[in-house]
């Protein structure tokens, strides 16, 4: 008889968890057939602008078990346009609608050697803004690429001193006066003709249509103006440099960066310094920029040299997007205890070093960064905490950067098989 009620009591159980079993995949195959819904996801990102920032700060191994310190880079090839220059575009295009320089519909002008460009022209369209660019005719052509198939207009010019009418900077400038030009012209002739139109080319002769490149638009032209707009001081002063401080728990000694506009390193910088004094910030700079020497001895060149007057040559470095000779709005916000030198070569090997042992596939700029905090961390010794900004990938440096032809010529064939190149 126990045997009996043992055994019916274990048939119970059985039925029992079938029958819970039953109704759990039931329930799991119901959700299942939920449609797809956003609010059913933690804090979904509100389009294209509200995914910029927030990147991750990774250690980056190799460097940091080479050096004995911890060397945390900034993943900001990440944001959307694939590069840090997104919360300069966002910044700068918000800042501008609040104050009414710019307006729905008009056109934002930008002279970049291609990462700011691109985010610019990312950016846009999420505004509702068109986007035309003038890039120097030595920068990599798959930027020029890429602009174009953003939507946004390209406009190659020689590189020459910034002091120079036809400089990439002043011609952009120019091209915004244009465009407000013709919009002035546009709303006149509305005004005459009691016609409205969403073309500024109703009101242009022949010649004006022939001669200008705005001709389809009617809403006026902002010049971004990322060397010398504080916007970008402030997008990393409010953003970048807030996040690295979260992320790393307030736990660093040290930031380095180069600087081509100054807005990163200078934004960083002043918030972590605010934040804690005894972090130390250093520059990096590449070969043909004056920024190392004003920094380090407080004049940009030799006695021979007018600051502000060297032209550029076409070859100075193969970095793009930093380096420059002459100090910008920005960049005098920076907060620095001192400068190093990076060389051509140095950025080359590291790009081929993190491939090979991290997995980072980085840019040029983003290179010469960790060549600065390996430099950082030889300088203060074991046990420190360094951080520094991943700027774009690899995937703009192509035709140049990792290009083998291109660098053989140059004589930046890479051959180190470690990090012997800096010392170590």
């Amino acid at each position: 008889m126990a045997s009996v009620r043992t055994t019916g009591a274990f048939v119970a159980a059985i039925s029992m968890s079938m029958v819970l079993f039953s109704y759990f995949l039931c329930t799991y195959r119901s959700k299942r057939k939920t449609p797809f819904s956003l609010s059913k996801y933690k804090n979904p990102r509100n389009g294209l602008i509200h995914a910029v920032g927030n990147t991750p700060l990774i250690r980056i191994n190799s460097l940091s078990e080479a050096t004995g310190c911890e060397i945390l880079g900034k993943c900001e090839f990440l944001n959307p346009g694939g590069s840090v220059k997104d919360r300069v575009a966002v910044k700068i295009i918000e800042e501008a609608l609040e104050s009414g320089q710019l307006v729905c519909g008009g056109v934002v002008t930008e002279g970049s050697a291609g990462s700011t460009a691109i985010s610019l022209a990312t950016v846009a369209p999420a505004y509702g803004c068109k986007c035309h660019v003038v890039i120097p005719d030595d920068a990599a052509i798959e930027k020029s690429q890429i602009l174009e198939a953003l939507g946004a207009t390209v406009e190659r010019v020689r590189p020459v001193s910034i002091t120079h009418r036809d400089h990439y900077v002043n011609t952009a400038r120019r091209r915004a006066l244009e465009a407000n030009e013709l919009a002035s012209k546009s709303k006149k002739s509305e005004q005459i003709d009691g016609k409205f139109s969403d073309q500024i080319d109703c009101c242009m002769s022949d010649g004006e249509k022939k001669g200008s490149i705005f001709s389809s638009y009617c809403n006026g032209g902002f010049f971004a103006d990322q060397f010398e707009n504080l916007a970008n001081f402030r997008a990393h002063y409010q953003g970048t440099g807030p996040e690295i401080w979260e992320q790393s728990g307030g736990r660093l000694d040290s930031f380095v960066a180069a600087a081509g506009t100054g807005g990163t390193v200078a934004g960083i910088s002043s918030f972590l310094q605010e934040k804690n004094p005894n972090i130390k910030c250093f520059l990096i700079d590449p070969p043909g920029s004056g920024l190392f020497n004003k920094v380090t001895r407080g004049v940009m060149y030799t006695k021979e040299e007018a600051e502000g007057k060297r032209l550029k040559n076409p070859f100075d470095t193969i970095t793009e997007g930093i380096g420059i000779n002459r100090l910008t709005q920005n960049f005098k916000m920076a907060k620095l205890d001192g400068a190093y030198r990076g060389t051509d070569k140095e950025a080359v090997e590291m790009s081929r070093y993190l491939l090979k042992n991290d997995g980072l596939f980085l840019g040029s700029s983003s290179a010469m960064n960790c060549v600065g905090a390996v430099r950082v961390a030889q300088s203060l010794g074991p046990g420190h905490t360094i951080v520094t900004i991943l700027c774009d990938s690899g995937m703009r440096h192509l035709s140049k950067f990792y290009d083998a032809q291109y660098l053989s010529e140059h004589g930046l064939t890479p051959t180190a098989t470690g990090l012997e190149f800096l010392g170590i």
